[in-house]
């Protein structure tokens, strides 16, 4: 292909052009969903999103013969190289054409801005930390991506390789589906004599309370930073952030599938599901205006899949069944509402009693999210 220009998303223009790229990219790709342009443009403003106050980002372009052929953002957090003693530095936001040439250039753009800021390492995709969409789609090409969770051509894989990056962690997404009348009795049954051994009376599992949400939140984010804190490639989440994506989730929220679990007055865990509001912003194409409001309010009635969002309890109730209970109550609800599927996204690959209690309740892993690390040749400014 023509000779291959990268340069750094400064002006307007070229913000404009990094954003509208995937809309091109993926317009003949069945499976592809189009994300809502006014979401895709405050996520992406360093003036606007809460994320950005501890972070910095720099966007990159590819052009050949004057076309945008890709695109990626490479990103320092500075809370989450503070809180785990790391000089790590991540990509997010990238797209290509099928081309291993574009994606090598767009690589060593983001690796050399990295490594003049003293990074060391570089791990991703993440848009833009792992506490958002993260991982790049190896397996399970075949279905529409569910709400919040990344989707890519199958060929990334390939290019990511070309570029030097090597895998270092898969996440998985589970999913449960409705089964017969016997068999859902037959699940229930199971799940209900493992609760019995893990009963505990001290501990109410109950809906979040939408007159109180702000409250709730806060006893959200302090059981996210202290329930993840240990895991593998965990960041740290600002109040502000957290705050910013319950107000996301909020219009879709439904109260009896986002649950809490209290002690003493206090949440020591959460869980929270939602409808997939994906099947219903596909038909949207990205746009309110001036008919996709109307379109995902029209199909948002059909929508008969969940996603499982997060399930956390803090470290010293981890053993006393909670977890379960918090999904079996987000599950019986589920069943009277009259959803036919959930999916559980994402579990990494290293957390065995997470995995065990999905296959536990019958689940299906089918679809992998993969993150890639690369050293960098440490530079100073």
């Amino acid at each position: 292909m023509p000779g291959i220009e990268i340069s750094p998303v400064n002006s307007a223009a070229a913000k404009r052009q990094f954003l509208e790229f995937p809309y091109t990219l993926y317009r003949d790709d069945p499976n592809w969903v189009a994300p809502l342009r006014i979401d895709q443009k405050e996520i992406l403003d360093p003036n606007r999103h809460p994320f950005y106050q501890h972070a910095d980002m720099q966007c990159f372009l590819a052009t050949s013969a004057g076309a945008v052929c890709g695109r990626i953002a490479a990103i320092v957090d500075r809370d989450a190289n503070a809180a785990r003693n790391e000089r790590v530095g991540t990509f997010g936001f990238f797209e290509s054409i099928e081309s291993s040439d574009v994606a090598a250039a767009l690589f060593a753009s983001a690796k050399a801005w990295l490594s003049a800021r003293g990074m060391t390492l570089l791990r991703g995709p993440v848009n833009p930390s792992i506490n958002y969409e993260a991982g790049l789609l190896v397996d399970g090409f075949d279905s529409t991506p569910r709400v919040l969770v990344t989707y890519n051509p199958p060929y990334y894989e390939r290019l990511f390789l070309g570029a030097g990056l090597h895998s270092v962690r898969d996440l998985y997404a589970y999913r449960l589906t409705r089964r017969t009348p016997e068999g859902e009795r037959q699940r229930w049954a199971k799940l209900e004599r493992a609760l019995r051994m893990v009963s505990n009376p001290d501990v109410l599992i109950r809906p979040v309370k939408m007159n109180q949400f702000d409250a709730d939140v806060q006893g959200v984010w302090r059981i996210y930073n202290e329930a993840w804190r240990g895991n593998w490639g965990a960041a740290p989440c600002s109040p502000d952030e957290l705050r910013y994506i319950a107000r996301q989730l909020k219009p879709i929220m439904i109260p009896e599938l986002a649950v809490g679990a209290e002690a003493g007055g206090q949440l020591i865990g959460f869980g929270i599901a939602v409808p997939d509001i994906n099947q219903a912003l596909k038909h949207a194409h990205g746009s309110l205006f001036p008919f996709g409001l109307l379109k995902i309010l029209y199909y948002r009635r059909g929508i008969k899949n969940l996603r499982v969002v997060a399930l956390g309890v803090l470290e010293q109730y981890r053993d006393t069944g909670i977890g379960a209970r918090l999904y079996a109550a987000i599950y019986r609800k589920s069943l009277e509402l009259g959803y036919t599927e959930a999916e559980c996204s994402w579990v990494v690959e290293d957390n065995r009693p997470m995995r065990k209690s999905l296959e536990f309740l019958g689940g299906e892993r089918y679809k992998t999210y993969r993150i890639y690390e690369a050293p960098l040749e440490t530079r100073s400014n």
